[in-house]
């Protein structure tokens, strides 16, 4: 091939391959501009209206969001430098209102400790809080704001008698401090026991709608918008949520409620026998006996009166049983919660009759119960 026309042929290849070069490097860039002149909004598809199911939670949200509140406390501090004392953020959670006096109900946890609480309403109006009552052995508190002019509505209450696992259940609250947000599940599970900061909850209501920090105190609702539960507390790791939540059944706040106005505290009724349910369990599928097994009982209570036997535990950890409790007034117990459940019902003070097995035999004892908190 002569040098000319090979000069040619690569002059040639040469401006082909800078033209793919360059066509490949600003050909998107020249579609983009020339697409730029021609573009609009896309046209919108009509979806029709919202499915049932879809109505009926944008409802039931609408309708509680306004009794709904959230919750900041603050705690006192001393500054080691100039010795003044200041209030400092202490956390949040969430409340709904109880009734039309401005009475407000949350968990012990969300107060507990601090100095000083402020409710602030859906509307953005906030008031600070004055402490009614609590009740730590229920996670239960009441507070009271004075709203004088578009007072919220108190939220309806339901039941949690009839409660059945696979029923859809809504929660309302301020998680990680985002205001009102609404949460949806089922109900998981009935009467789960939970163990927090000292205090062991009982008859619980398990849900796998999301609760996290900040839920705390919020309402759970049925699918009527009545509140049927008040969010509790998570089972995580990680201190977020995880799939397993808690709430203290509606009839347990029902009981407790009340005496908090009225009084300040819940004064329970009590035997003064200390029990627990893993080993009572266990003793029961030992001996094949169904009762509460006493473990132990506290000086001077209405137990150690009556004279109640505990158990007993040998030098090699073997544990004896001693009385069992069988019924209270005729009313069979047959584990520790449905005693304590039992409990709750009755008023300090009252004289009641205590079947017991003792040593195989079936008696009586009268007791007259003691008054705990």
């Amino acid at each position: 091939m002569s040098g000319p026309a090979f000069l040619l042929r690569l002059s040639l290849i040469t401006l082909a391959a800078i033209l793919v070069a360059f066509a490949w490097q600003w050909a998107p860039m020249l579609q983009s501009m020339i697409l730029a002149q021609r573009a609009e909004p896309r046209v919108v598809t009509p979806r029709g209206e919202l499915a049932e199911i879809e109505q009926a939670t944008v409802a039931l949200f609408e309708a509680a969001r306004g009794s709904v509140v959230h919750i900041t406390t603050t705690e006192r501090v001393i500054d080691p430098w100039t010795r003044s004392a200041l209030q400092v953020p202490r956390g949040t959670g969430s409340g709904f209102f109880w009734d039309e006096f401005g009475h407000v109900v949350t968990n012990h946890h969300v107060i507990a400790n601090a100095s000083a609480a402020f409710v602030r309403l859906a509307d953005g109006r906030s008031y600070r809080a004055a402490l009614v009552g609590a009740s730590p052995a229920h996670d239960l508190a009441v507070l009271r704001i004075g709203v004088a002019l578009a007072r919220p509505q108190p939220l309806p209450i339901g039941t949690s008698a009839d409660l059945r696992v696979g029923q859809s259940v809504f929660a309302i609250g301020n998680p990680f401090g985002l205001d009102w947000t609404l949460t949806t599940g089922i109900v998981s599970a009935l009467n789960r026991d939970l163990r927090t900061d000292g205090q062991v909850l009982e008859g619980l209501i398990q849900t796998d709608a999301a609760i996290n920090p900040g839920n705390s105190g919020g309402p759970l609702l049925d699918s009527a918008g009545r509140v049927i539960g008040v969010n509790t507390a998570i089972v995580s790791p990680s201190g977020a949520f995880s799939g397993i939540g808690f709430a203290v059944p509606i009839d347990v706040v029902n009981r407790v409620v009340p005496r908090l106005i009225a009084t300040g505290r819940y004064v329970r009724a009590g035997l003064g026998v200390r029990v627990d349910e893993a080993l009572n369990a266990a003793l029961a599928q030992r001996t094949g006996t169904t009762g509460v097994f006493v473990l132990g009982v506290e000086p001077g209570s209405a137990a150690a009166r009556a004279g109640i036997r505990p158990a007993q535990v040998d030098r090699d950890g073997t544990i004896r049983p001693g009385d069992v409790l069988l019924a209270i007034d005729g009313q069979a117990v047959g584990r520790p919660a449905e005693l304590i459940a039992l409990l709750e019902r009755l008023t300090p003070g009252a004289r009641v009759t205590v079947a017991i097995l003792r040593e195989g035999r079936r008696i009586e004892v009268a007791v007259e119960l003691d008054a705990v908190r």
